[in-house]
């Protein structure tokens, strides 16, 4: 595939692994066995069974028919927020747990920023039995506390980062540090297609999932596997890579990808990574960041925690770097609106994150013949109280 990852792990110049020496055992005995347990038949086994029977996969991909009246064409909505733990997060855990597991390690890290990947790696440690520590920015677990309190009923520890921001970068680093400390029983299950290779790929594999059924359900609901766009929005950008994946080669479809602007683009309180970051290295890979002129990371800003991150995945970067993803923005005013929307239009009540690729529907020239499927990639009861506080409904 064009847009997939080389043997040294890059994405045309995105990617790669900088790491301190401490992680480099860590990195490479998974470098050196991912492809080899993700391609055995036992680990697939276990893999489909755990997403049919525990995740509830397939997710239902339906055709919102009066958002399509509204913006005259066909969208459907890839239903990841029906999957079990309320998001497409626990897709990449369940895989990651599996692999853990074979590869001998007893406890597991991970970090979070809205809080789903946290439930989702807590969950599977419950399901298997395993030692759970989540980092999460103070921040966030503050605007998140309802996935907070699900993790520890689940029985992982959830540790508060203090620095910085105190949101998902923060979380980051301090996952990484835990992890350089206890480099050989502790795996660390990372959420998103962001880290030192061969993380940014092997998300992306275990979120393709996502792809894989929107083609197998759209030529079945319209005799061609193939959209005319296909939206998500992004952050690190898991869920856009799942969307993504099996449609990267076919430039046809017209892929979509909508950053979390915060209060404007030029406000200085943003995280639209493409619209603000140049190259760097952040959290193990080269990739685009927002950052100062002396190199330092610039703190993202967004009403999502989710998306509130100042870079992007390498498989993004370099997507937009070639051209292949259009990249849009959308304001927390847009989409808190687009959320209260899809509310009253769907009776879905979408994540503020998910609510950011509804956006795009106001600003894509689309005509009625246009099919849409956007990846409704978790749903809004975690962010309730941020829509009460809001607000405007």
């Amino acid at each position: 595939m064009k847009y997939s990852v080389d043997e040294n792990g890059y994405y045309g110049k995105f990617g790669g692994a900088y790491i301190p020496e401490m992680l480099y055992p860590n990195v490479e005995e998974l470098k050196e066995n991912y492809l080899s347990i993700i391609g055995s038949s036992d680990f697939k086994e276990e893999f489909d069974k755990l997403l049919r029977d525990y995740v509830g996969r397939p997710t239902p991909l339906f055709l919102a028919e009066r958002l399509s009246q509204k913006y005259e064409a066909q969208i459907y909505l890839k239903r990841e927020d029906l999957c079990h733990t309320g998001a497409h997060k626990v897709n990449n855990t369940i895989g990651q747990i599996i692999l853990a597991k074979k590869l001998g390690k007893q406890k597991i890290i991970a970090e979070t920023g809205a809080g789903q990947h946290g439930v989702a790696t807590a969950t599977v440690c419950a399901l298997m039995g395993m030692e759970c520590i989540v980092y999460m920015g103070k921040i966030d677990m503050e605007r998140q506390r309802p996935n907070v309190e699900r993790m520890r009923i689940l029985g992982a520890r959830v540790v508060p980062a203090t620095s910085g921001s105190q949101t998902l970068k923060d979380a980051t680093n301090e996952a990484m540090r835990h992890w350089i400390n206890h480099p050989t029983d502790t795996h660390y299950i990372i959420g998103s297609v962001v880290g030192p290779h061969p993380y940014p790929d092997m998300v992306a594999k275990f979120q393709s999932v996502i792809s894989e059924e929107i083609m197998n359900q759209l030529e079945a609901a319209t005799g061609s596997p193939y959209p005319d766009y296909i939206l998500a929005c992004v952050g690190g950008g898991s869920n856009a890579a799942g969307a993504f994946y099996h449609f990267m080669d076919n430039e046809k479809v017209n892929l979509v990808a909508v950053e979390a602007a915060g209060h404007g683009v030029g406000s200085g309180e943003s995280a639209a990574t493409t619209a603000l970051g140049k190259p760097g290295v952040l959290h193990g890979s080269k990739t685009l960041l927002m950052q100062t002129k002396d190199g330092q990371v610039v703190e993202p800003y967004s009403i999502s925690a989710g998306l509130d991150y100042p870079g992007i995945g390498p498989i993004h970067a370099h997507l937009f770097d070639t051209g292949r993803v259009q990249f849009l923005n959308a304001t927390d005013e847009e989409a808190m609106n687009a959320g209260i929307e899809l509310s009253r239009q769907e009776g879905i009540i979408p994540a503020i994150e998910s609510a950011h690729a509804f956006v795009a529907l106001q600003k894509l020239d689309l005509t009625p013949n246009d099919t849409v499927v956007i990846n409704l990639s978790g749903r809004g009861d975690k962010d309730l109280e941020t829509y009460i506080q809001w607000g405007k409904y």
